[in-house]
């Protein structure tokens, strides 16, 4: 098992955050203390402040000293920090799944299992995310927010089609109906039904929404069809092409600021920059509207892909009574609230927390839009493994080659199960 691989090095960390957890209280409430926070982009990223602000209002005896690591080699400058045993950092912001594995398997990141359970944290609240995150039945970071799938819309273009706005129960079959109704025109008025991103989850996601199959392997042939479909409505114009959108490097945000694009599936991180782009006068998709992710015939409307972002607690910190204490406080339902008052969405979604992110000035206020937050089971892009992050060079080798008709699916495909195989 999991676990079993690294079980002697996470022994004492376990251990720690259990003592930890039961002193946790009143022996540090009034004891001046400062936390370190690890994280990326603090200037870049609006609800730090707004949380640290409201956990002093309560302990004002508690400071916090964010350390910004930078986006594009968090990964691995986190990594490097906990591995050499690292004291001076207390909260770990845990950015993705490969992130996650590698933690856990150093050590690096303590249980907290023990901690949900003295403090009656119900897991049920998160969605379903902190079952998705267990290793061997242990959870080692709570998520604060999580973005998941689902699909943008340009009414004008709707509308200029004659075609029915989509709904929050639509199929992935229907999703491509419509794509191929809206698509049409010729050179500077070509329009294009949807936009398939060059990331191969905007192919891939769709085959784990039944539950049957992860990203993770080994096998990945279940993938066929819905590389068949990618490569069919490329073919016929209905999305652009992933060699024309790879090689002039351009972002999703892009086209469908242009007006250019008729639906978008993404990830709701991307409903804050399309309000501010609007009022800003750099989007003309200004007539806009959401919908829930598709979801394959059989499977529950709703069903959607979700990225996490958690909080852990570093192992050889000298502060874990505090750090858990405010994790708690960021991944509760007062954390959530603040966290979406700023556009951003939190992993617990109460209606509250929902109203605070549908009221938002530019959002859309059809009802569809409003509802379209409701997501239900949600799968995580890339389910728990150790190997996470060799997995995703192998994936996305293959993808690169199947979507530029370089290699054919099935060859492809099989380029991924044998590469996966092979990884230790």
């Amino acid at each position: 098992m999991y676990l079993e691989k690294f079980g002697r090095s996470v022994k004492f960390a376990m251990a720690g955050l259990a003592l930890a957890a039961s002193t946790a209280g009143a022996a540090w409430a009034q004891s001046p203390i400062t936390l370190k926070w690890a994280l990326w982009d603090l200037d870049k990223t609006t609800y730090i402040k707004p949380l640290i602000e409201a956990y002093q209002a309560k302990h004002p005896n508690v400071k916090f000293e964010p350390v910004d690591l930078g986006s594009q080699d968090y990964q691995q400058m986190i990594a490097t920090q906990l591995a050499g045993g690292a004291k001076d950092l207390d909260i770990v912001t845990v950015k993705d799944v490969p992130n996650y594995a590698n933690l856990v398997r150093a050590g690096s990141i303590g249980d907290l299992s023990g901690f949900m359970t003295e403090q009656k944290i119900d897991a049920a609240s998160f969605g379903g995310l902190v079952d998705e995150l267990k290793i061997d039945g242990k959870v080692y970071a709570l998520p604060f927010r999580s973005d998941f799938w689902i699909v943008y819309y340009n009414k004008d273009i709707f509308d200029k089609a004659g075609v029915t706005y989509p709904t929050n129960d639509m199929t992935w079959a229907q999703f491509d109906q419509i794509a191929t109704k809206l698509a049409g025109g010729m050179g500077a008025n070509k329009v294009y039904g949807a936009l398939f991103h060059t990331w191969r989850s905007t192919v891939e996601l769709p085959g784990i929404l039944d539950g049957k199959n992860t990203l993770a392997g080994p096998d990945y042939a279940f993938l066929k069809p819905w590389y068949e479909r990618a490569l069919a409505l490329q073919k016929a114009g209905v999305v652009p092409s992933y060699a024309s959108l790879k090689t002039s490097n351009t972002h999703y945000s892009g086209p469908f600021f242009n007006g250019t694009i008729g639906m978008l599936p993404m990830g709701t991180w991307f409903i804050g920059t399309q309000i501010a782009k609007v009022a800003s006068g750099e989007s003309k998709s200004e007539n806009w509207g959401i919908v829930k992710y598709p979801h394959p015939d059989g499977v529950a409307a709703g069903t959607t892909a979700a990225q996490v972002a958690s909080l852990a607690v570093n192992s050889n910190s000298s502060h874990k009574p505090e750090a858990l204490d405010f994790i708690k406080f960021v991944t509760g339902a007062e954390g959530a609230a603040i966290i979406a008052s700023t556009g951003t969405i939190p992993t617990v979604r109460t209606p509250e927390v929902t109203a605070k992110i549908t009221s938002l000035p530019g959002f859309p206020q059809d009802q569809n839009s409003k509802d379209a937050l409701q997501s239900g089971k949600s799968f995580l892009e890339m389910a728990v493994t150790p190997n996470a992050a060799k997995i995703e060079v192998v994936l996305n080798r293959a993808h690169d080659s199947i979507m530029t008709d370089n290699t054919p699916i099935v060859d492809g495909l099989k380029e991924m199960t044998d590469g996966v195989k092979a990884i230790k």
